[in-house]
């Protein structure tokens, strides 16, 4: 197959015929990077100068980073739960993926149009779409499917009592929490057992808050979405839908960088054995399981490509290169 360039016009260059387009992404990289080490070097700074502030300290100490869970709160990590963080962190890793391509790619390398008979007939005339946007609203699907089924699971085993705030102490723990990380000097934690309240809070805004916002703004803009409902569009504009996705997504990236840079920093070896093998210990079993769940997500961002997936997609549609 022939490859297919965004725009036939040639690059802008320079006096020397040097592409003006990467000297000036390096150029924003010099100044970004050293800007962005120099605020970091500051925050931490002045993380630790306020740790020697009496009242600062006196805080600290009220507010240690957690507060008691409510009765009956379970202990450790069920098996499920570590399957249900592989499955949503593949999702995710291939679900922004191609909707970055969808929003970035100017010119796909396939389309695919929807099947209009049998079992698929519907009265809506089918629409053609790239074969990055299929692959993402499949993914999308598989992804709101697993989530169906961790909030099934999450309520019935009380996990979530994990994960939900049930007391106003999780604000000040959790500044706590966020002036010790500054500091560098990781708070006394174990979470087998509770989170800290600043942990908590990051995952019930994931799990109670993005996630939704991501898959309501994601129907609002898909073309499941009716078209004639005049009312509810007017009350549920797209651009709306449009406003909120991307940022959402950026939110996921953001997320999943800061946890997994605290995962590896604050006892990677006990930090993956709950996540990944469901227990409390210092073994390699959990490091070894998130290795080969970095070797499946690795293939998978292989195989999102339209030589892959147009096979898969022509099962329900045609597909056109």
């Amino acid at each position: 197959m022939p490859t297919l360039t965004k725009n036939k016009q040639a690059p802008t260059t320079g006096s020397k015929g040097r592409p003006r387009g990467g000297s000036s992404r390096l150029s924003l990289l010099l100044k970004v990077v050293p800007a962005a080490l120099a605020a970091l070097v500051g925050l931490v700074l002045l993380a630790r100068w306020l740790r020697d502030v009496p009242a600062v300290a006196a805080f600290l100490s009220d507010y240690p980073g957690e507060y008691d869970l409510p009765q009956g709160a379970p202990v450790g990590f069920p098996a499920w739960l570590g399957w249900q963080h592989f499955l949503n962190a593949f999702f995710l890793l291939l679900i922004v993926r191609t909707g970055w391509l969808v929003r970035a790619t100017k010119r796909p390398q396939g389309h695919w149009t929807r099947s209009n008979t049998g079992r698929f007939r519907t009265r809506n005339a089918p629409t053609k779409i790239s074969l990055n946007l299929w692959l993402h609203l499949s993914l999308d699907a598989l992804w709101v499917l697993n989530g169906i089924v961790f909030y099934v699971l999450l309520f019935a085993t009380g996990q979530w009592m994990r994960i939900v705030p049930t007391s106003w102490e999780v604000f000040p723990n959790a500044l706590s929490v966020a002036i010790q990380y500054a500091s560098l000097a990781w708070p006394t934690e174990n979470g087998w057992v509770n989170y800290n309240a600043l942990q908590q809070l990051a995952y019930f805004v994931t799990v109670f808050v993005a996630a939704p916002l991501a898959i309501a703004t994601g129907i609002r803009m898909s073309g499941a979405w009716p078209k004639d409902a005049t009312r509810l569009n007017r009350v549920y504009p797209v651009e709306l839908a449009r406003a909120v996705h991307f940022p959402v997504m950026l939110y996921f990236v953001g997320f999943v960088i800061v946890h997994v840079t605290l995962v590896l920093a604050s006892g990677a070896l006990r930090n993956l054995n709950h996540m990944y093998a469901a227990n409390d210990g210092d073994s390699w079993v959990g490091f070894w399981y998130f290795a080969g769940s970095l070797v499946v997500m690795a293939v998978g961002w292989v195989l999102a490509r339209p030589l892959f997936i147009g096979p898969v997609a022509s099962l329900t549609g045609k597909v056109t290169r």
